[in-house]
């Protein structure tokens, strides 16, 4: 078989949308050596690094440190055949990589954090530059480090629908109606009104109700889509979409 392509884990066959999600993928290829895993594991990783790293910094590390470890952590994983103890009855994406930097961060300590930045390794591309930044808009008040994960991982999986969405829209031309639009999406309306929003796009206020609902209704399908690629069947992702939602909702960004 081609070293290219990944058996799939009997366990998992036959699940439908969710056997071609990148960490069904993932999950699906428990296997050293698999570059369709290792792909999607490395798209995932880039999608949702900063969670991690808002993690490590919420721990007391320094912002260099959180950048060497962040490095190091993503270079260990990408290498190594850590997915054997990806257990496929937890198959959330979100509690393995957690679980994981945990015990790398354990190794780390034990080794005075020896290697510096994947020790000259293959680095994902990640934006460091502004992470620091991030990092500090979060809320003054108290997080653990493990609420701090979810909330960002939560803003991480927003932001990359509402990407996802407006690229769809700029592909047919309408990246207007997206950035008058998009205040709408979540159900909360902003400081303008339909009426004023299609006076300034030419719209009746009927057309930009009737634009605010498709919009809503794929951002829904965008939404579900983007979980989906993170965990490993449907029962898990309206649980995950449950969790995650709250995560947000119970802080301000």
């Amino acid at each position: 078989m081609s070293s290219s392509k990944c058996e799939q884990d009997p366990d998992r066959a036959g699940s439908g949308q969710f056997a071609t999600t990148h960490w069904s993928v993932v999950l699906q290829a428990r296997r050293p050596r698999c570059a369709e895993s290792r792909r999607a594991l490395a798209a995932l990783c880039e999608t949702y690094w900063f969670p991690l790293y808002a993690f490590v910094r919420r721990e007391g590390y320094s912002s260099h440190d959180a950048q060497d470890l962040i490095q190091g952590f993503f270079a260990r994983l990408l290498e190594k055949d850590y997915l054997r103890v990806a257990d496929p009855q937890r198959g959330r994406f979100r509690s393995f990589l957690l679980a994981a930097l945990k015990h790398f961060l354990a190794n780390q300590r034990e080794r005075a954090c020896a290697q510096k930045r994947g020790g000259g390794r293959a680095a994902l591309s990640l934006d460091f530059q502004s992470a620091e930044t991030r990092y500090h808009l979060e809320p003054a008040h108290e997080l653990t480090p493990e609420r701090l994960y979810e909330r960002r991982w939560a803003l991480a999986l927003l932001d990359q629908v509402l990407l996802r969405l407006h690229g769809e829209l700029a592909a047919a031309g309408k990246s207007a109606l997206f950035d008058r639009l998009k205040e709408f999406l979540t159900g909360q309306q902003g400081s303008r009104s339909y009426r004023q929003v299609g006076e300034e796009l030419g719209m009746s206020q009927g057309a930009v109700k009737v634009a605010v609902h498709r919009l809503r209704r794929r951002y829904r399908e965008l939404l579900e889509e983007e979980i989906a690629q993170t965990v490993a069947s449907p029962e898990e992702a309206a649980d995950e979409l449950r969790q995650l939602l709250s995560a947000v909702g119970s802080e301000k960004r």
